[in-house]
């Protein structure tokens, strides 16, 4: 399995739009960051989790030339705003990409993309194939065992991923002790951490490490990051050993 992170930011990206501060600025590429998501490589498949605002230039940064699956975790517009760009993969691999998501995610796509459901389809719209999941165990593409974690953001149940070793959550605030057995064991572990003061919805870094030392992952990689986290390589130098900062294009292999 290899796992690419597509973009590490949070829902403004980094840089933000008319922001001055140091984060902002910086000329290292490492605080460039695109709006969060993961390509999964694994079985010969591309699985990418979450379609934010930069999905296209995603695809094309990486090169994927082929994609059978994308996982949402939740329906908030920095995670679905790109779907529309899976026409491309629709075109070359003539059919539609399987989508997989709750029910309340898939209620969101329709609405949000409607000319792509309705009963008279446009030439050249997105072909989907919406899959319903819950929080319990499914095989994507028949070989494929994919495990939910149900995390809350702030008041909101969202879904995070397990799949094989690698875990991944984005937009946690709590979990479950119940939610967290699931996530045990994994040998890479990925946590969001927004910033160093506390939110409401989100981990903020402390908070993130807290939960990274109670899991025990080998590995465990920070993202959905915003810009008063801080300017990564100044984090970096201080986290615990075994927790990193994730960035735009890191690839690890598992």
């Amino acid at each position: 399995m290899r796992i690419t992170f597509l973009g590490t930011g949070t829902s403004q990206g980094i840089p933000m739009i008319a922001c001055p501060c140091e984060v902002c600025a910086s000329v290292d590429k490492r605080d460039k960051r695109l709006r969060s998501s993961v390509l999964v490589e694994i079985n010969g498949l591309n699985i990418v989790i979450d379609t934010g605002p930069d999905f296209r230039y995603q695809m094309l940064r990486e090169q994927v030339k082929h994609l059978e699956a994308i996982l949402f975790t939740h329906e908030h517009k920095d995670h679905i705003a790109g779907l529309d760009d899976v026409r491309a993969f629709n075109y070359f691999q003539q059919r539609a990409v399987d989508v997989y998501g709750t029910n309340r995610v898939l209620d969101a796509l329709k609405r949000e993309f409607a000319y792509a459901f309705s009963d008279q389809k446009y030439p050249g719209i997105p072909q989907i194939d919406l899959h319903d999941i819950a929080n319990s165990p499914f095989l994507l593409n028949g070989d494929v065992l994919v495990s939910p974690i149900q995390v809350m953001h702030y008041k909101l149940p969202i879904l995070g991923f397990r799949i094989g070793d690698f875990t991944y959550i984005t937009d946690a605030k709590t979990i479950d002790e119940q939610e967290l057995e699931k996530i045990k064991g994994s040998t890479i572990l990925v946590l969001n951490a927004l910033q160093q003061e506390s939110h409401i919805s989100h981990l903020t870094l402390e908070e993130a490490i807290t939960l990274a030392q109670k899991i025990g992952a080998k590995e465990t990689y920070l993202t959905h990051i915003g810009h008063r986290l801080g300017k990564h390589a100044d984090v970096l130098a201080q986290l615990p050993t075994g927790i990193f900062l994730a960035y735009d294009g890191l690839k690890v292999n598992l």
